[in-house]
């Protein structure tokens, strides 16, 4: 996605994967996912690939998290105990809020806040496909 976000159009699953070592058919699947979730667009063809639906600034890491591993708040007894059933105990009070901290954090680190801390000092670059978008 950071890679994405400092590309000018569009960029191959094949370029993508590539540059990040990523195998191309994982990488294939990883943008399917990613389109279907709609924070990315794609095009097929000789001038097709990949680009963000929506500028960096306005995608967040949760995002890109709720895309394939969503974080749950835990509301209720995960392993279904009798005894817990009006209330979390302790132990899932304790998860509840340190995966509502996470939702948090994530869901307030853009896309764009993390290009100074990016792929980019690895020297990744992908050619641009100019496009219409």
């Amino acid at each position: 996605m950071v890679l994405l976000s400092q590309t000018e159009g569009r960029a191959t699953a094949t370029e993508i994967a590539e540059q990040t070592r990523v195998p191309v058919r994982y990488m294939s699947k990883v943008l399917q996912t990613l389109s279907e979730s709609g924070l990315v667009d794609s095009q097929r063809g000789p001038n097709g690939g990949f680009w963000l639906s929506r500028v960096a600034e306005e995608i967040t890491l949760l995002d890109v998290v709720d895309c394939f591993e969503p974080i749950e708040r835990i509301t209720k007894c995960p392993i279904d105990l009798p005894e817990h059933c009006d209330h979390l105990c302790p132990l899932h009070i304790e998860m509840d809020q340190l995966a509502n901290i996470a939702r948090e954090r994530l869901g307030s680190t853009t896309l764009s806040s993390m290009m100074d801390k990016s792929i980019v000092p690895l020297g990744l670059k992908l050619k641009s496909h100019k496009s219409d978008n």
